[in-house]
């Protein structure tokens, strides 16, 4: 059974408190395992959500700051330690190679899985493995920043009612798919789009095109809200979003289900993101994230 969910491991801004760990967020898409910015401590927070080493495909860091990079070392040699039968790909800004590189040998230990190095250091597809597409987009915060994208592409839905107006079933209606047209009846006349689903990733930047290329559309978009509205200055100077900019930018991009997250140690209480944000005009799902919490990607329209 395929599963599509975001596992939440951190939801702290640069140190992390009693009850939020750095960053780190595991996205489960069917049979896969991508890793979002593992700040320190992200290899505790897995085992503490169920997430194994086996469980990780694809690893992509949005810029080298501590708490969206640190815990790389930890993740890199647990995925050598348990010995993953598969090979794990790094995405990361391409400027960022020094640091990279200090992580993945931060210490001694012995390498059995194959690493493949994928920097970013451009705006657009990084990956197509089969089944979605990966983007990638720049950011604006004071070190190279980059967002990520997953989109599945559009397929078909068959509509029982039409294939039986014209009698087609059992096996031709898999001829049909397979040729396009069958005995004068087309594919479009039996069936309509189905809308592939898009998945968004948004951390430290400042509103810019990026973050709305980031957003158009998606039916999960998780993004940082670093700052309250009133503390927005403070947001601009340091490279971030305020949670009203982050719950505007959701709802001019059609998005389905907004996750509010990395949040500055110097709020307490996490009602005030979600009070500002339905100000903002979000009407769709909104989750202020929480660690150890999973979300699950929106079913289908």
């Amino acid at each position: 059974m395929s599963v599509r969910e975001l596992v939440v491991l951190g939801t702290a801004s640069q140190v992390p408190t009693r009850h939020r760990n750095h960053n780190g967020y595991l996205l489960r898409w069917d049979g896969e395992g991508i890793l979002f910015d593992p700040g320190e401590g992200t290899q505790r927070q897995m085992l503490r959500a169920g997430v194994a080493a086996h469980d990780l495909n694809r690893i992509c860091v949005t810029h080298f700051h501590g708490d969206h990079s640190l815990g790389l070392a930890g993740v890199i040699q647990r995925i050598n330690l348990d010995r993953v039968p598969h090979e794990v790909t790094a995405h990361y800004p391409r400027s960022g190679q020094r640091f990279f590189n200090r992580l993945r040998y931060a210490t001694a230990y012995r390498e059995t899985v194959e690493l493949v190095e994928a920097p970013v250091s451009a705006d657009g597809v990084i990956a197509e493995p089969g089944g979605y597409t990966l983007e990638a987009r720049k950011l604006s915060h004071p070190v190279e920043s980059y967002g990520y994208r997953l989109i599945e592409p559009d397929g078909r839905r068959m509509l029982p009612d039409r294939l039986a107006a014209h009698g087609i079933k059992g096996p031709d209606v898999g001829r049909l798919q397979r040729e396009g047209a069958l005995g004068g009846v087309s594919l479009d006349d039996v069936s309509e789009t189905r809308r592939g689903q898009r998945f968004a990733f948004v951390m430290d930047t400042r509103l810019c095109d990026g973050v709305y290329a980031l957003a158009e559309g998606c039916d999960l978009l998780v993004i940082e809200s670093t700052f309250l509205d009133e503390d927005e200055q403070l947001a601009v100077e340091h490279g971030h979003l305020t949670s009203g900019q982050a719950a505007r930018v959701a709802r001019d991009a059609g998005v389905r289900h907004l996750v509010l997250t990395h949040f500055s140690q110097r709020y307490s209480e996490p009602d005030a993101f979600e009070q500002q944000a339905r100000a903002a005009g979000f009407e769709g799902e909104l989750t202020v994230a929480y660690d150890l919490q999973r979300v699950p990607v929106p079913k289908r329209r």
